[in-house]
Protein backbone atom coordinates (compact mmCIF):
# COMPACT_ATOMS: atom_id res chain seq x y z
CA UNK A 1 0.00 0.00 0.00
CA UNK A 2 1.56 3.39 -0.61
CA UNK A 3 0.98 6.37 1.35
CA UNK A 4 0.69 10.10 0.08
CA UNK A 5 3.67 12.02 0.66
CA UNK A 6 3.48 15.12 2.67
CA UNK A 7 3.63 18.70 1.42
CA UNK A 8 3.62 22.55 3.12
CA UNK A 9 0.16 22.75 5.29
CA UNK A 10 0.36 18.99 6.32
CA UNK A 11 -1.33 18.20 9.22
CA UNK A 12 1.04 15.86 11.58
CA UNK A 13 -1.22 15.07 14.96
CA UNK A 14 1.05 14.24 17.95
CA UNK A 15 0.29 11.70 20.26
CA UNK A 16 1.71 10.13 23.19
CA UNK A 17 0.73 6.16 23.23
CA UNK A 18 3.35 5.78 25.58
CA UNK A 19 5.73 7.27 28.29
CA UNK A 20 4.09 10.79 29.51
CA UNK A 21 5.93 14.28 28.53
CA UNK A 22 6.22 17.36 29.70
CA UNK A 23 5.63 20.84 27.72
CA UNK A 24 8.58 22.55 27.66
CA UNK A 25 9.75 18.69 26.22
CA UNK A 26 7.50 19.02 23.13
CA UNK A 27 7.79 22.74 22.33
CA UNK A 28 11.13 22.86 20.04
CA UNK A 29 9.74 19.62 18.02
CA UNK A 30 6.14 21.71 18.01
CA UNK A 31 7.89 25.04 16.61
CA UNK A 32 10.39 23.11 13.77
CA UNK A 33 7.04 21.74 12.26
CA UNK A 34 5.83 25.33 11.93
CA UNK A 35 9.05 26.29 10.76
CA UNK A 36 8.74 23.66 8.38
CA UNK A 37 5.41 24.54 7.08
CA UNK A 38 3.27 21.43 9.00
CA UNK A 39 0.78 22.15 10.61
CA UNK A 40 1.16 20.58 14.42
CA UNK A 41 -2.10 18.77 15.89
CA UNK A 42 -2.82 18.19 19.83
CA UNK A 43 -4.23 18.99 23.06
CA UNK A 44 -3.94 19.10 26.19
CA UNK A 45 -4.61 15.24 26.47
CA UNK A 46 -0.96 15.20 25.10
CA UNK A 47 0.38 15.85 28.53
CA UNK A 48 -2.05 13.71 30.70
CA UNK A 49 -0.12 11.33 33.36
CA UNK A 50 -0.92 8.38 34.75
CA UNK A 51 2.01 6.22 36.62
CA UNK A 52 4.54 6.55 34.34
CA UNK A 53 2.29 6.56 31.40
CA UNK A 54 1.00 9.39 29.11
CA UNK A 55 -2.82 8.93 30.84
CA UNK A 56 -4.52 5.31 31.45
CA UNK A 57 -4.55 2.80 28.68
CA UNK A 58 -8.06 3.65 27.72
CA UNK A 59 -7.16 7.16 27.30
CA UNK A 60 -4.26 6.44 25.45
CA UNK A 61 -6.06 4.51 22.57
CA UNK A 62 -8.49 6.67 22.51
CA UNK A 63 -6.51 9.89 21.97
CA UNK A 64 -4.56 7.48 19.40
CA UNK A 65 -7.85 6.34 17.70
CA UNK A 66 -8.96 9.84 17.24
CA UNK A 67 -5.87 10.50 14.80
CA UNK A 68 -6.42 7.19 13.13
CA UNK A 69 -9.50 7.90 12.02
CA UNK A 70 -9.30 11.36 11.26
CA UNK A 71 -9.15 12.19 7.73
CA UNK A 72 -7.46 15.17 7.84
CA UNK A 73 -4.42 14.21 9.56
CA UNK A 74 -1.87 13.41 7.01
CA UNK A 75 0.66 11.84 9.56
CA UNK A 76 0.89 10.67 13.51
CA UNK A 77 4.27 11.27 15.16
CA UNK A 78 4.73 9.47 18.18
CA UNK A 79 5.75 12.16 20.80
CA UNK A 80 8.45 9.44 23.08
CA UNK A 81 8.99 5.92 23.37
CA UNK A 82 9.60 4.24 26.67
CA UNK A 83 7.06 1.88 27.29
CA UNK A 84 3.47 1.81 26.87
CA UNK A 85 2.60 1.17 23.10
CA UNK A 86 1.60 -2.68 23.81
CA UNK A 87 -0.59 -1.93 26.36
CA UNK A 88 -2.71 -0.25 23.63
CA UNK A 89 -2.25 -2.01 20.53
CA UNK A 90 -5.03 -4.48 20.72
CA UNK A 91 -7.72 -1.64 21.78
CA UNK A 92 -6.91 0.24 18.27
CA UNK A 93 -9.26 -0.28 15.29
CA UNK A 94 -7.46 0.11 12.05
CA UNK A 95 -10.14 -0.53 9.90
CA UNK A 96 -10.80 3.30 9.00
CA UNK A 97 -7.44 3.94 8.80
CA UNK A 98 -6.80 1.03 6.14
CA UNK A 99 -9.29 3.31 4.02
CA UNK A 100 -7.47 6.72 4.28
CA UNK A 101 -3.98 5.71 5.95
CA UNK A 102 -1.68 7.62 6.78
CA UNK A 103 2.16 7.73 8.12
CA UNK A 104 2.88 6.53 11.48
CA UNK A 105 6.83 7.94 12.92
CA UNK A 106 8.33 6.85 15.69
CA UNK A 107 10.94 4.32 17.17
CA UNK A 108 12.02 2.46 20.08
CA UNK A 109 8.55 1.46 22.11
CA UNK A 110 6.74 2.65 18.87
CA UNK A 111 8.08 -0.91 17.12
CA UNK A 112 4.97 -2.04 18.17
CA UNK A 113 3.18 -0.02 15.28
CA UNK A 114 5.60 -0.95 13.08
CA UNK A 115 5.15 -4.06 13.05
CA UNK A 116 1.19 -3.94 13.50
CA UNK A 117 1.18 -1.86 10.57
CA UNK A 118 3.56 -4.31 8.37
CA UNK A 119 1.46 -7.26 8.85
CA UNK A 120 -1.58 -4.78 7.41
CA UNK A 121 0.97 -3.53 4.47
CA UNK A 122 1.60 -0.36 5.09
CA UNK A 123 4.30 1.49 5.42
CA UNK A 124 5.75 3.47 8.48
CA UNK A 125 8.90 5.66 9.53
CA UNK A 126 11.32 4.45 11.97
CA UNK A 127 12.36 8.26 13.13
CA UNK A 128 13.21 10.68 15.81
CA UNK A 129 10.19 12.04 18.22
CA UNK A 130 9.38 15.32 19.05
CA UNK A 131 11.35 13.92 22.80
CA UNK A 132 14.91 15.44 22.89
CA UNK A 133 14.21 16.01 19.03
CA UNK A 134 16.20 19.28 19.83
CA UNK A 135 19.21 17.04 20.28
CA UNK A 136 19.05 15.42 16.92
CA UNK A 137 21.71 16.46 13.85
CA UNK A 138 20.89 18.27 11.21
CA UNK A 139 21.31 15.24 8.73
CA UNK A 140 18.72 13.43 10.83
CA UNK A 141 15.94 15.65 11.11
CA UNK A 142 16.47 16.64 7.17
CA UNK A 143 16.12 13.02 6.72
CA UNK A 144 12.85 12.87 8.67
CA UNK A 145 11.65 15.45 6.21
CA UNK A 146 12.83 13.65 3.00
CA UNK A 147 11.25 10.84 4.24
CA UNK A 148 7.84 12.59 4.64
CA UNK A 149 7.71 14.41 1.26
CA UNK A 150 9.05 11.35 -0.57
CA UNK A 151 12.52 12.37 -1.49
CA UNK A 152 15.00 10.00 -1.96
CA UNK A 153 17.18 8.92 1.08
CA UNK A 154 21.12 7.94 0.72
CA UNK A 155 23.38 7.43 3.64
CA UNK A 156 27.11 6.61 3.02
CA UNK A 157 28.90 5.17 6.33
CA UNK A 158 32.44 3.37 7.15
CA UNK A 159 32.06 -0.26 7.17
CA UNK A 160 32.50 -2.46 10.60
CA UNK A 161 35.37 -4.91 11.00
CA UNK A 162 32.31 -7.83 11.56
CA UNK A 163 30.26 -6.92 8.44
CA UNK A 164 29.73 -9.85 5.93
CA UNK A 165 29.77 -8.26 2.63
CA UNK A 166 26.90 -8.32 0.03
CA UNK A 167 24.15 -6.83 -1.62
CA UNK A 168 20.57 -6.76 0.30
CA UNK A 169 17.98 -5.60 -1.67
CA UNK A 170 14.17 -5.72 -0.69
CA UNK A 171 11.45 -4.52 1.99
CA UNK A 172 13.23 -3.31 5.35
CA UNK A 173 11.16 -3.84 9.03
CA UNK A 174 11.94 -4.32 12.19
CA UNK A 175 12.82 -2.29 15.06
CA UNK A 176 13.90 -2.18 18.33
CA UNK A 177 15.10 -5.66 19.45
CA UNK A 178 13.52 -5.59 22.55
CA UNK A 179 10.24 -4.84 21.51
CA UNK A 180 10.85 -7.20 18.53
CA UNK A 181 11.29 -10.10 20.21
CA UNK A 182 8.20 -8.94 23.07
CA UNK A 183 6.11 -9.65 19.72
CA UNK A 184 7.21 -13.01 19.09
CA UNK A 185 3.53 -15.51 18.28
CA UNK A 186 1.53 -12.32 17.98
CA UNK A 187 0.03 -10.60 15.00
CA UNK A 188 2.58 -7.04 15.24
CA UNK A 189 5.82 -9.04 14.92
CA UNK A 190 6.54 -8.55 11.28
CA UNK A 191 7.44 -11.05 8.36
CA UNK A 192 10.89 -11.55 7.89
CA UNK A 193 10.80 -13.84 5.82
CA UNK A 194 12.53 -12.38 2.37
CA UNK A 195 12.90 -9.40 4.39
CA UNK A 196 15.97 -7.10 5.38
CA UNK A 197 15.14 -7.20 9.10
CA UNK A 198 16.34 -3.71 10.97
CA UNK A 199 17.36 -4.16 14.92
CA UNK A 200 19.04 -1.46 16.91
CA UNK A 201 18.98 -1.59 21.06
CA UNK A 202 19.67 0.33 24.05
CA UNK A 203 20.45 -0.08 27.96
CA UNK A 204 20.59 -3.35 27.90
CA UNK A 205 23.04 -6.01 28.95
CA UNK A 206 25.49 -7.95 27.04
CA UNK A 207 23.66 -11.48 27.78
CA UNK A 208 20.25 -9.58 26.87
CA UNK A 209 21.08 -8.94 23.54
CA UNK A 210 22.17 -12.78 23.25
CA UNK A 211 19.21 -14.32 24.95
CA UNK A 212 16.97 -12.00 22.04
CA UNK A 213 19.25 -13.14 19.33
CA UNK A 214 18.96 -17.03 20.01
CA UNK A 215 14.99 -16.04 20.93
CA UNK A 216 14.37 -15.00 17.28
CA UNK A 217 16.89 -17.47 16.09
CA UNK A 218 14.68 -20.03 17.86
CA UNK A 219 11.76 -18.59 16.20
CA UNK A 220 13.27 -19.19 13.23
CA UNK A 221 12.40 -15.20 12.50
CA UNK A 222 16.45 -14.98 11.08
CA UNK A 223 16.10 -17.76 8.43
CA UNK A 224 14.82 -16.47 5.77
CA UNK A 225 16.45 -12.92 5.57
CA UNK A 226 17.57 -10.79 2.59
CA UNK A 227 20.21 -9.38 5.46
CA UNK A 228 20.60 -7.97 8.89
CA UNK A 229 21.11 -4.46 9.12
CA UNK A 230 21.95 -3.47 12.95
CA UNK A 231 21.36 -0.02 13.71
CA UNK A 232 22.63 1.55 17.22
CA UNK A 233 23.58 -0.73 19.69
CA UNK A 234 23.79 2.50 22.85
CA UNK A 235 24.48 1.73 26.45
CA UNK A 236 25.23 -1.65 26.48
CA UNK A 237 26.11 -2.81 29.76
CA UNK A 238 28.71 -5.93 30.96
CA UNK A 239 28.69 -8.01 33.99
CA UNK A 240 31.00 -6.21 36.36
CA UNK A 241 32.02 -9.94 38.33
CA UNK A 242 32.12 -12.27 35.22
CA UNK A 243 32.20 -10.35 31.77
CA UNK A 244 30.60 -11.74 29.30
CA UNK A 245 33.62 -12.38 26.96
CA UNK A 246 32.21 -10.86 23.64
CA UNK A 247 31.65 -7.41 22.76
CA UNK A 248 27.49 -7.02 21.51
CA UNK A 249 28.87 -7.00 18.20
CA UNK A 250 30.01 -10.25 18.43
CA UNK A 251 27.32 -11.77 19.96
CA UNK A 252 24.72 -10.41 17.31
CA UNK A 253 27.28 -11.61 14.37
CA UNK A 254 27.93 -15.00 16.31
CA UNK A 255 23.73 -15.18 16.55
CA UNK A 256 23.52 -15.18 12.57
CA UNK A 257 27.07 -16.94 11.25
CA UNK A 258 25.50 -19.86 9.90
CA UNK A 259 23.47 -17.50 7.55
CA UNK A 260 24.79 -16.61 4.30
CA UNK A 261 22.82 -12.82 3.96
CA UNK A 262 24.75 -9.59 3.91
CA UNK A 263 25.36 -8.66 7.98
CA UNK A 264 26.21 -4.95 8.19
CA UNK A 265 26.77 -2.78 11.82
CA UNK A 266 26.93 0.86 12.53
CA UNK A 267 23.69 1.75 10.76
CA UNK A 268 23.00 5.56 11.84
CA UNK A 269 19.58 5.02 13.45
CA UNK A 270 18.99 4.23 16.86
CA UNK A 271 18.94 6.08 20.39
CA UNK A 272 21.66 8.55 19.68
CA UNK A 273 21.81 12.34 18.07
CA UNK A 274 22.24 10.66 14.76
CA UNK A 275 18.84 8.85 14.11
CA UNK A 276 18.37 9.05 10.25
CA UNK A 277 14.74 8.01 9.07
CA UNK A 278 13.63 4.51 7.68
CA UNK A 279 10.77 3.82 5.41
CA UNK A 280 10.03 0.80 6.81
CA UNK A 281 7.67 -1.64 4.88
CA UNK A 282 9.44 -0.12 1.81
CA UNK A 283 11.88 -1.43 -0.89
CA UNK A 284 15.55 -0.47 -0.05
CA UNK A 285 18.70 -1.73 -1.43
CA UNK A 286 22.59 -2.11 1.36
CA UNK A 287 25.25 -2.56 -0.60
CA UNK A 288 27.97 -4.23 1.88
CA UNK A 289 31.22 -3.44 0.58
CA UNK A 290 34.69 -1.20 1.79
CA UNK A 291 31.94 0.75 2.41
CA UNK A 292 28.43 0.79 3.00
CA UNK A 293 25.22 2.61 0.94
CA UNK A 294 21.99 2.26 2.08
CA UNK A 295 19.46 3.52 -0.59
CA UNK A 296 15.66 4.06 -0.16
CA UNK A 297 13.77 4.94 -3.61
CA UNK A 298 9.77 5.26 -3.19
Amino acid sequence: MKLSFLKKGSKIAIAAPARRVLREEMQYAIDWLKENGFVPVFDDSLYDEHFIFAGNDADRAAHFQQYLDDEQIDAIWCARGGYGSVRIIDKLDFTRFLEHPKWIVGFSDNTVFHGKLNRLGVPSLHAPMPYCFGNKTAAAKQSLIDALTGKPLRYEFAAHPLNRQGVMEGEIVGGNLSVLCGMIGSDTFPDTDGKILFIEEVDEYIYHIDRMMHALKRARKLDHLKGLVVGGLTKIHDNEDIPFGQSVEEVVADAVSAYGYPVCFGFPAGHFDDNRAVVLGMKTKVCVETKVLFEGNW
